[in-house]
């Protein structure tokens, strides 16, 4: 075979080569091209069908439930206003009470007040009555056998009958000596003077004495009249 014949022979090898890397290169981008594209895998349609839900969820204000979901009672603003003066009212009468001063009134008559707040048979009274019994004076003057009182003695009343009456004497520590005197006597006389250093010298009651409630003590000083 001559040189020319050989030249023209690897030429046309090489054209046909050339035409089958064409050929493949063409088909593979027709393919890539028209070929409709690969569903999405069952991971991302999840994801998605997650992230929608989400997005269409109606979302929970955390003042309205709380972490297990169940509703809270939220207080409404209004009715806080009113707790708070409600007890910004209880503080400043708590407090007016602790300023009221008994520094004015005698000890005598805090002492008469006191003493028909504890012990008073009633303590709805209009006026409260104060006298003296000093020592050897009868506990019953209707009576001449009446025994005497063998101190002085203080004689609280209503000034009422029904109201009661309180007879004391005090020892100066705190505690009263209290007799059973009644507010009035009623019985048949003489009596005899035994009967009564029995039942009312010999039968005293000894009360502690409490401080009681500023307040009241005021009122009923008000109301004290001391003979």
């Amino acid at each position: 075979m001559s040189i020319r014949n050989k030249l023209l022979s690897i030429n046309a090898i090489l054209l046909f080569v050339l035409l089958l890397v064409g050929c493949s290169h063409d088909s593979s981008k027709y393919s890539s091209e028209n070929s409709p594209p690969l569903p999405k895998s069952s991971t991302e349609i999840v994801e998605l069908e997650n992230d929608e839900s989400s997005t269409l969820k109606p979302s929970t204000s955390s003042d309205e439930k709380n972490l297990n979901g169940t509703e809270t009672n939220k207080e409404p603003e209004s009715e806080k206003v009113i707790t708070e003066l409600d007890n910004t009212n209880g503080n400043s009468t708590s407090e007016k009470k602790k300023e009221i001063s008994l520094s004015k009134y005698s000890a005598q008559e805090i002492e008469y007040a006191r003493i028909w707040l504890q012990l008073g048979p009633t303590q709805d009274i209009d006026a409260l009555s104060v006298q003296t019994f000093h020592e050897g004076e009868p506990l019953n003057p209707n009576d001449e056998t009446s025994a005497n009182y063998p101190e002085d003695v203080i004689h609280l009343s209503g000034s009422r009958l029904a109201e009661g009456s309180i007879t004391y004497s005090g020892n100066g520590d705190g505690t009263i000596n209290v007799y059973k005197v009644p507010h009035r006597w009623d019985g048949k006389y003489p009596a005899g003077e035994q009967f009564y250093i029995d039942f009312f010298i010999n039968d005293t009651k000894l009360v502690k004495v409490g401080t009681g409630d500023n307040e009241k003590i005021v009122e009923l000083i008000d109301k004290m009249f001391i003979q």
